[in-house]
């Protein structure tokens, strides 16, 4: 059967999880043999990874709010061009960690920006491309900061330096556009351990966007 190609988000705080739950989507597609796409934000190209370390430079601390909402989609709009909108072009389904959400809830709510200018931002940025899923992995900003903290491996980012209320702002971002979005945005618990998390991402996608493969 031939199937429309997919962009399938997954966003979600600090510490929810997300590297972990794009592997195992990574390996469902693979098992399915659906052919996909990886990628990022920022980031995925040369140019968007040349903005990300920019926006993520720890040294960075003086960056203003609206500097840095450009620069997400100065990133998002060369990256989508570039990258995203080729892979659709060719049938493979994409998956990209971080999409247009992340500076609604981050710029626009954690930055007070306001969710209404950011989203004007991006609709210059990204036309009429909107994701088809996006999978928002919930979490308790305490409990992915902690995680962050005891994972040893992961790259310490500006963003990491931001404060517990700061996260909580950005949680509370990511509950608005859900019950804003209910259909796109499905939010899963990422409290639980990722045996129960990866089940349940792959139940919405199986009920979902993958309803009858």
């Amino acid at each position: 059967m031939n199937r429309k190609p997919l962009f399938i988000t997954i966003e979600g705080g600090e510490g929810s999880g997300k590297t972990t739950m794009i592997g195992r989507l990574s390996a469902y597609f693979q098992n399915h043999s659906i052919p996909y796409l990886l990628t990022r934000e920022p980031g995925g190209i040369e140019i968007a990874e040349k903005i990300r370390s920019v926006i993520l430079d720890p040294s960075h601390t003086s960056m203003d709010a609206r500097t840095e909402a450009l620069l997400y989609a100065a990133a998002r709009r060369q990256h989508l061009v570039e990258k995203v909108e080729p892979a659709l072009a060719e049938g493979l389904t994409v998956i990209c960690d971080r999409f247009i959400d992340s500076s609604l809830v981050y710029q626009g709510l954690g930055r007070g920006i306001g969710i209404e200018e950011v989203w004007n931002l991006n609709q210059f940025a990204i036309g009429s491309r909107m994701p088809d899923l996006t999978l928002l992995l919930d979490i308790d900003p305490e409990i992915g900061l902690s995680r962050i903290a005891a994972n040893g491996e992961r790259e310490f980012n500006r963003l990491d330096m931001e404060s517990l209320a700061f996260h909580r702002k950005v949680r509370e971002g990511y509950r608005l556009v859900a019950e804003r979005d209910p259909d796109r945005i499905q939010m899963i618990d990422a409290s639980k351990s990722p045996v129960m998390v990866e089940r349940e991402m792959i139940s919405v996608l199986e009920r979902t966007v993958l309803k009858g493969f």
